[in-house]
């Protein structure tokens, strides 16, 4: 067959994403390489299974879920999608063991650790049971050392992100990791709320992308709909982290949309350290204490629809939350977005 002299042959935009994207989506056994980020009670079955349905891969937040309470999600999950999808557990749950034997039992095929550094025999527990493990690294240093230690993916997530949030950004994380982590798949999160963005990072060599934020106000998403409406109404500007109260007592920043429930954070933070100071509690059992919290109050926000004196945690892309859609749409205008982004590209050159 004979070509027409001129332009060189291209691939379509939606190819060149594929391609793009092709290391990520294996490794998660999807059509896009999205993941779900795990927020406690919006992050459960209906939002989970919609995701994987959609091509992308829904991540269960197991919070502080009990083992029997998760196996029954899992097993409502599985319900609803033959698609793969993934369990998030935190390092510093008690029943952590456990938890991941739940994972393994249930055939669960990624486990995210989050929250920490996994234990070793978590870890172990995980891989030799089948899984694979997808660790968070908040560093370069700790990015080498997970992958050392056996870790299948990472993800980069920026001080951007909604919820318990590290203090660099996730165009800083980026330069620093990604040109020097090639062994395992690289995922990114924080602040990503449209295509054009998911591209630029998949450009700098990103395997895929995490988002939460921008799945919050889909349709099949169990949030209160006045949590949904404070999405919709949210600016950036108004997504702001909490500040640690005394250097002798770190607390981990959240981000989170600010109202009365985050003024009365600030005041049990000054409690807490207050009894800490005064020997009446010691350091751990405080900022367990503090966790509870905001357990609690995210719990209001979201079940309750306590938006004022709960917790609203959310990423700075919350003002790029305009309506209420399903999640297969939100996906769709996130990858016209990309490939719109590619087209304009290959116009100009």
């Amino acid at each position: 067959m004979d070509f027409p002299a001129g332009r060189p042959l291209v691939s379509s935009p939606a190819a060149v994403l594929d391609a793009m994207m092709a290391r990520g989506a294996a490794f998660l056994g999807t059509r896009y390489a999205i993941l779900g980020g795990a927020m406690s009670w919006v992050s459960e079955r209906h939002l989970v299974s919609a995701l994987s349905n959609a091509g992308a891969f829904g991540v269960i937040a197991c919070g502080a879920m009990m083992p029997d309470r998760l196996a029954e999600e899992i097993a409502a999950t599985q319900a609803l999608t033959d698609k793969p999808f993934g369990v998030n557990l935190i390092t510093m749950h008690p029943n952590l063991m456990e938890l991941v034997q739940v994972c393994l039992d249930a055939g669960v095929g990624h486990i995210v650790f989050a929250g920490g550094i996994p234990p070793g025999p978590a870890l172990k527990a995980a891989k030799e049971g089948g899984a694979k493990v997808i660790c968070f690294a908040p560093a370069f240093a700790l990015a080498k050392k997970l992958v050392r230690s056996g870790a299948d993916a990472l993800v980069i997530e920026g001080s951007e992100a909604g919820g318990h949030i590290g203090p660099v950004s996730l165009t800083v994380l980026a330069q620093e990791i990604l040109p020097g982590i090639r062994d395992v798949p690289v995922f990114v999160a924080g602040g990503i709320g449209r295509g054009e963005a998911i591209l630029s990072y998949l450009e700098m060599g990103a395997a895929g992308v995490q988002l939460g934020t921008r799945f919050v106000c889909a349709t099949e998403c169990v949030a209160h709909p006045n949590f949904k409406r404070a999405f919709i109404r949210g600016a950036a500007r108004d997504a702001l982290p909490t500040v640690q109260l005394d250097p002798d007592f770190p607390v981990i920043p959240v981000r989170a949309l600010q109202n009365e429930g985050t003024k009365r954070f600030m005041e049990h933070q000054a409690e807490m350290v207050r009894r800490f100071k005064a020997g009446e509690l010691s350091k751990e059992a405080a900022q367990l204490d503090i966790e509870h919290f905001w357990a609690g109050a995210l719990r209001r926000a979201v079940v309750d629809g306590d938006v004022e004196n709960g917790s609203v945690m959310a990423g700075q892309s919350v003002g790029m939350v305009t309506q209420e859609q399903p999640v297969a749409e939100i996906l769709s205008q996130l990858m016209d977005q990309a490939a719109a982004a590619l087209r304009q590209r290959s116009e100009r050159i």
